[in-house]
């Protein structure tokens, strides 16, 4: 009897996070893995900075765009066009440019998954293993038909299974590699480096956290769990915990990377060497639940990419999101098609996931700057109207949104 009343407790805590754990299989995926490691490996924790604000200044927006679609019942692409000037202008430049981000990050996302399961086939089997691009193309009949005969909350199930898959296998794997703890400590004070690609680095930690898309898609999720303004500690204690779990997975992939790579001097190109390297260091159990891990994590992205586009349209024309409509299964199947991408492209998959993760940060200011208005139109919000530390927070918010929107392109030029 007592254990049944500890498992619902358990599945309630569970079921009030659930816009949180979506966007963290959303959010962290194989381009934040890929971009951890890398500057783990490169860098160290010296950036751990950059993560910290950016998980800070996630919670902010998310509690801010989820307690305007709670108090006006409408999601963030509807509120922007009809309440802000110029609206539809911005709406439009916000699903262009979310839309492409996000195609530029399934390619690499595919591509990344496809390596990985070819490299954990040779580990297990010996040989070259199975072709990529067959593997690909299993991948996205299977998922895809998963979206064909799903639904939001199958989704959202699905994605808490991959999330606790991919937090298992890091922590797992963070206890097997053993890092080295003062190396860790050592450098976790704030500096940037003087090196190229550093800044577009910085950005990209800050577009795999603070995600332009993830504010979007945080407004339509909490529609979908059906929350309303009575629901507004429910949903700040959802944004918090989603917040701190990207930080402390961030972190603990940061900190492996760091603990090993960077103390034996080498550097991260792909996911693919990145599990090589590890294996002497944690035998080929630490391998596998590495491949595991990145892999629960790519598949847990997938689902909103091929979501977004659809929602977004929904999001801007108002319309019912119903993801057995004719529009939604076309727009899902020539989504999930850009998985092949990466099989017609000489670009390696990682290097393609940091460009993607770095130009979410170039156009964060396209969402962190029309939150900031919605937030303090007292004619729409009233008595929920921004006080002043939001209003604090959302100002640090858009400048910090504006340093790494320069930082994304600095290194360019």
């Amino acid at each position: 009897m007592k254990e049944n009343v500890i498992l619902n407790k358990i599945v309630l805590a569970v079921s009030l996070i659930g816009p949180g754990l979506f966007l963290i299989g959303y959010n962290i995926g194989t381009g934040s893995i890929t971009t951890m490691a890398k500057v783990g490996a490169e860098y160290g924790m010296s950036l751990t900075w950059a993560l910290a604000l950016s998980c800070i200044f996630t919670y902010v927006l998310m509690v801010a765009y989820g307690k305007t679609t709670l108090v006006t019942g409408n999601t963030a692409l509807y509120n922007i066009k009809h309440r802000i000037k110029y609206g539809t202008v911005l709406a439009i430049y916000i699903i262009g440019a979310l839309v492409i981000g996000e195609i530029m990050a399934l390619m690499g996302i595919f591509g990344i998954i496809a390596d990985l399961i070819q490299e954990g086939f040779r580990l297990l089997l010996g040989g070259e293993g199975f072709s990529t691009l067959w593997i690909t193309a299993v991948l996205v009949t299977v998922l895809y038909l998963l979206f064909w005969f799903g639904s939001y909350p199958v989704f959202e199930k699905l994605l808490i299974l991959f999330v606790a898959i991919m937090i298992c296998s890091f922590v797992v794997v963070f206890f097997l590699v053993k890092p080295n703890f003062s190396t860790i400590v050592g450098g976790l004070a704030p500096s940037i480096p003087n090196e190229p690609g550093v800044l577009q680095l910085i950005a990209a930690i800050a577009g795999t956290t603070c995600s332009a898309a993830v504010f979007i898609i945080r407004s339509t999720v909490v529609v979908e769990k059906g929350w309303k303004i009575q629901d507004l500690k429910n949903e700040k204690k959802d944004a918090m915990v989603s917040a701190s779990l990207m930080f402390v997975l961030s972190v603990i992939i940061m900190a492996v990377s760091a603990g090993t790579l960077h103390v034996m001097g080498m550097k991260l190109d792909n996911t693919v060497e990145m599990i090589t390297l590890f294996e002497p260091l944690g035998g080929k159990v630490a391998a596998f639940i590495l491949i595991l891990g990145i892999v629960g994590a790519g598949i847990s992205t997938v689902f909103p990419i091929i979501l977004i586009t659809p929602w977004l349209i929904s999001d801007y024309t108002g319309k019912p999101r119903d993801i057995r409509s004719p529009m939604y299964r076309i727009l899902g199947f020539i989504g999930i098609m850009f998985g092949f991408g990466m099989q017609f492209m000489e670009t390696r998959p990682p290097i393609l996931m940091v460009f993607s993760q770095a130009f979410q940060a170039f156009i964060l200011p396209a969402v962190a700057i029309p939150v900031f208005l919605l937030i303090n139109n007292r004619a729409l919000m009233k008595i929920h109207a921004a006080g002043l530390k939001e209003n604090y927070g959302l100002v640090a918010v858009i400048l910090f949104s504006l340093l790494t929107a320069y930082f994304a392109v600095a290194d360019f030029f």
